[in-house]
């Protein structure tokens, strides 16, 4: 569904500049120095919508830094509200796309990144957009410490028994595989649209992948 244009962007945004990271790429190598000397460990999620998994999970770590990374300004705006909203001071927020982690982190300089119901581009076509293609496992590695985690939630099947084959292929050790996390109740923070699909009574699937 194409997010709605949002009224006064622009200064929606400037009231939440603490959290908001303009250039990400200034950033490269050097993030826990930058935003969080104390940090345990850095978490990247790729996608965040309107950062309701973002806000909760980073308020559940306050020792980790968070980096969400989303490519609709639109919806970055309500996730970044969300965390001053909070007074959260362990997450910030980049405009940026996923294919450019490399240009925004060093090697070895992320702990673990989130996937969570990315847009499972459907047609065999379109395979290599998918955020679970190996290519893009690829680039995540370039960037993953040895040992690193991908936690990768979707709802879409298909794109689910796809990602299982990949991971292996890009040279991750898959656990955690379940196709309904949340049959035993509620498991985690949830996204916006996770939360949705769980009050319909239908099967989320999650998987995580470690780099070996």
């Amino acid at each position: 569904m194409r997010m709605r244009k949002k009224k006064n962007l622009i200064p929606r945004m400037d009231r939440c500049a603490p959290c908001h990271v303009r250039d990400g790429f200034a950033l490269k190598g050097r993030w826990r120095e930058a935003l969080m000397p104390g940090a345990r460990e850095v978490h990247v999620e790729l996608g965040c919508g309107k950062g309701r998994f973002t806000a909760g999970t980073a308020a559940e770590h306050p020792d980790v830094l968070f980096i969400a990374i989303e490519k609709v300004p639109d919806a970055l705006v309500v996730a970044m509200e969300r965390a001053m909203d909070l007074g959260l001071k362990n997450v910030f927020f980049v405009v940026g796309d996923a294919a450019l982690l490399p240009d925004y982190f060093a090697p070895d300089e992320v702990d673990r990144v989130y996937i969570n119901f990315c847009d499972p581009w459907p047609s065999n076509r379109h395979a290599k957009r998918r955020l679970t293609h190996r290519d893009f496992l690829n680039i995540y590695r370039q960037v993953l410490r040895t040992g690193g985690e991908i936690h990768f939630k979707t709802d879409n099947r298909p794109l689910f028994e796809f990602s299982l084959l990949e991971f292996p292929r890009a040279g991750y050790a898959l656990s955690e595989v379940t196709r309904n996390l949340h049959e035993n109740g509620p498991r985690g923070v949830m996204t916006d649209y996770e939360a949705k699909f769980f009050a319909q009574g239908l099967p989320i699937h999650r998987c995580v992948g470690t780099k070996n």
